[in-house]
């Protein structure tokens, strides 16, 4: 019993997505072309909301920071799972897999709370014309942005506490192309029922949670502009439509996972490919591709970029 109450395991050793060579060179460049253009197209969003003055509002403060916070999420397991695509031995460090826990679930939940105050943003935008920049002030934005960094950190450190000290003694084997608790939790030589029921509660009960506060301000704000003008409501479901795809794409995956901890059938694999890959490609597409004053402020950038580029020569 004393040999079982440290840990014997140094390295977790990923069996991946799949085993089939065509698979995962399809992967391979899946993953690598949708990366790459999630680093460029979130971080050429930043830099269009920060160098544009007419960009300077709080919807357009919000996105960046989303914007920002997806590059991050992507990064915590993608380049990983590219990296150990090219190697036969997928592993990872103990010390490694617990980081990568802590941060998949700081920025998961700092994105949570971002998602909470755009949904907000757009309803007083909408149902509160007249006081929107009163009520959404620059103190206002700091203060949902500290927020949500705060309450994705206790959530983070909640969750790696409970566990960080588990005993492991092999097997060492993950089911999966990144860390996370669940299979994580799997592997313990311990008793681990009320960590399972613990980690449904803090992340699986969270996401629905948040889901069905976002369908509830959603919903609101339909029925006020239906009540004020029928035809204001397509517009606002244009609007809406794109918050609504990328929130039942970022929380599916979450509550699937958490809500059913250890699936028998790794569909989990594939469905967190959604919100590693799919969901943060989306800042990119739906929140700049549809709005006219972002693809103008865009233009602007590439012109000046181009004037500046030609002054150095």
């Amino acid at each position: 019993m004393n040999e079982v109450n440290h840990s014997m395991v140094y390295e977790f050793v990923f069996l991946g997505i799949s085993s089939s060579w065509a698979v995962q060179f399809f992967l391979l460049i899946f993953s690598f072309m949708f990366y790459v253009t999630i680093v460029l197209g979130n971080f050429f969003i930043v830099l269009t909301v920060i160098s544009d003055r007419h960009l300077h509002s709080p919807m357009y403060f919000l996105l960046a920071n989303l914007s920002l916070i997806d590059v991050c999420i992507s990064s915590v397991a993608v380049p990983k799972m590219i990296y150990d695509l090219f190697h036969e031995h997928k592993a990872i460090s103990f010390p490694g897999c617990l980081i990568q826990i802590f941060f998949i679930h700081f920025f998961g939940g700092i994105e949570m709370v971002l998602l909470i105050s755009m949904a907000f943003d757009r309803y007083i935008a909408i149902c509160k014309p007249l006081h929107y920049l009163t009520i959404l002030n620059p103190r206002m934005c700091i203060y949902l942005l500290v927020a949500s960094w705060v309450i994705a950190l206790i959530h983070s450190l909640t969750q790696l506490a409970f566990v960080v000290n588990l005993p492991f003694c092999g097997p060492n084997e993950i089911d999966s192309f990144y860390c996370d608790l669940p299979r994580f939790i799997r592997l313990a030589c311990a008793d681990t029922y009320k960590l399972e029921l613990m980690v449904t509660a803090n992340s699986g009960f969270i996401s629905i949670g948040t889901l069905f506060l976002l369908a509830i301000s959603y919903i609101y704000i339909l029925v006020t502009v239906q009540k004020h003008s029928s035809s204001g409501l397509s517009k606002a479901l244009s609007t809406l439509s794109a918050h609504i795809t990328v929130v039942v794409l970022f929380f599916g995956p979450c509550i699937f996972v958490y809500m059913w901890p250890f699936p028998t059938m790794p569909v989990d694999k594939f469905l967190f490919i959604l919100d590693f890959v799919v969901t943060p490609i989306l800042n990119p597409s739906i929140y700049t591709f549809r709005n006219k004053e972002m693809k103008v402020a865009m233009r602007r950038l590439i012109i000046q970029l181009g004037s500046t580029r030609k002054i150095f020569k």
